[in-house]
């Protein structure tokens, strides 16, 4: 049974079972039918879908499920190619670069009063079409991940990407040294 060794690998990935977990679990699975994703040629297991960005995920949240995607999916902060937009929303965007698809799915609420045992056991009964709103994408299509120079800050003299050093004066500096001017921050 491919779907419980799945689950199993997920699960020990994120250190234990749960409804969150399950969460993007589900979503995941969902995600692969609906873009239609096939796993890579000669590549089996975890993260088949995606060795590099061919497939982009954009979580709002930051939430157990995530750890399902990076296991199911292969996206991974590391590769560049799971990305966070924070709402707060159990709303995952997949994004297929080699079709072009795209999805959003945002689960639906579930019934009132339960308890954690019985969330968890809700979801892992249901189908994922039961479970996720299926809409457009709000965001495009990130780009593909850039590789920066490393700039050393002129105060603490820690590397620091480039696209984030910020001048002040004759000054770059990383963000943590960097103190920004807004007369509103009081």
């Amino acid at each position: 049974m491919l779907e419980q060794e799945l689950w199993e690998t997920c699960a020990a990935f994120h250190g234990h079972e749960c409804g969150g977990l399950t969460i993007g679990y589900k979503a995941s699975l969902y995600a692969i039918d609906l873009l239609g994703l096939e796993t890579e040629k000669g590549k089996a297991g975890k993260g088949c879908f995606s060795s590099d960005e061919e497939l982009v995920c954009i979580c709002e949240n930051d939430a157990c499920g995530v750890d399902a995607i990076q296991v199911i999916l292969g996206c991974s902060i590391g590769k560049g190619n799971l990305l966070f937009h924070i709402t707060g929303k159990q709303a995952f965007s997949f994004y297929s670069r080699k079709t072009g698809k795209s999805v959003r799915l945002v689960l639906k609420p579930r019934p009132q009063g339960m308890t954690k045992e019985e969330s968890f056991r809700y979801y892992q009964a249901s189908r994922p079409e039961e479970m996720f709103e299926v809409k457009e994408t709000k965001q495009k299509l990130p780009e593909p991940a850039r590789i920066f120079k490393s700039i050393c800050c002129s105060r603490c003299g820690e590397s620091t990407a480039e696209h984030l050093i910020r001048l002040h004066g004759d000054e770059m500096l990383c963000l943590d040294c960097y103190q920004a001017y807004n007369r509103f921050d009081v």
